[in-house]
């Protein structure tokens, strides 16, 4: 019997053990990027194994133009509530930009926070080079790290913008050594964005860690898809490797659609949503308001406690 055809209650929590397990014996591994509380529960419930709070809610929930700008502070707060959610799936937390760069010092400071405030099972970062020796302070540290190589957003515009990496030799090179400097880092996972199926396949079979497909074809271990993205509740851009499988944009702007016709005809509420309140109650408070004294008495202009009597 698969994990997601398990009841929840009998599911163990996913571990790295596990995971190098389904690795081992050829079980696809299923992974979403999720940033709150509601999506990690539906996440879990449906047997997910590896959830990643991604940076990209910088641009798909706070309203940011980039990746770039998201911080260390928000990206706790969604992981947080993701934690929140999940009972059993393995919790990836993205470090943001500028959040690991610059000294291994800085990278434990960041990878130590999401551990510890939000409850992630291992960090991600990305990129080869210093990234990888990021990674692997990160690893002697005691914390579990996912790599990326490919298309990584937050340097996009080095790359040459958000478009597929590895299709030219030089390129496929770059990912290959990226990819197998972040394995030899200790990285027990990687990240393959954007990546040719043919060129992430070769790439995979040289190194030990667990490979994650976005954009990368069937060669990898694992898949990986933004939920947003997958259950169409984004609008706009869609990259190439994703795939709606459904429409809840449209469900929602119908639904508030109906809500606001209802509204402004008077036909919400209706007397299904309403409180009742018996007879004496109203007849009670009727005669309070019939009161002189009520009507000329001001609490905020006196700025002196209520004189009145008790109810009868």
């Amino acid at each position: 019997m698969s994990s997601a055809s398990r009841p929840e209650q009998d599911r163990p929590r996913m571990s790295i053990t596990r995971l190098q397990e389904m690795k081992a014996d050829g079980e696809p591994i299923v992974m979403v990027t999720a940033y709150d509380f509601p999506s990690a529960q539906v996440a879990d419930e449906v047997g997910v194994d590896m959830v990643l709070v991604g940076d990209s809610a910088a641009d798909t929930i706070l309203g940011y133009d980039s990746t770039v700008p998201v911080g260390m502070d928000e990206m706790v707060m969604l992981a947080k509530a993701v934690r929140r959610g999940l009972k059993t799936a393995f919790l990836v937390g993205d470090l943001p930009f500028g959040s690991y760069e610059a000294s291994d010092e800085l990278a434990i400071a960041s990878a130590q926070k999401m551990v510890k405030e939000a409850g992630c099972d291992a960090i991600k970062l990305e990129g080869g080079g210093t990234s990888a020796a990021r990674a692997a302070a990160i690893v002697k540290a005691g914390i579990p790290v996912v790599g990326h190589v490919g298309l990584t957003p937050q340097t996009a515009t080095a790359l040459g913008g958000f478009k597929a990496q590895g299709r030219t030799a030089d390129r496929a090179i770059k990912v290959a050594e990226d990819a197998i400097a972040l394995d030899q880092a200790g990285c027990f996972a990687v990240v393959f964005e954007a990546v040719p199926e043919a060129v992430a396949e070769m790439i995979a079979a040289k190194i030990e860690a667990i490979t994650i497909g976005i954009g990368a074809g069937n060669a990898t271990d694992a898949q990986v898809l933004v939920l947003f993205d997958l259950i169409g509740l984004n609008e706009g851009f869609m990259a190439k490797f994703a795939k709606r499988f459904a429409n809840v944009r449209a469900e929602m702007r119908s639904g508030v659609e109906a809500y606001v016709s209802e509204v402004r005809e008077k036909s919400f509420p209706g007397p299904e949503h309403v409180y009742s309140v018996d007879p004496e109650t109203l007849d009670t408070l009727r005669k309070r308001l019939n009161r002189e004294d009520l009507e000329s008495h001001s609490y905020f202009e006196s700025n002196s406690s209520w004189d009145w009597e008790p109810l009868a």
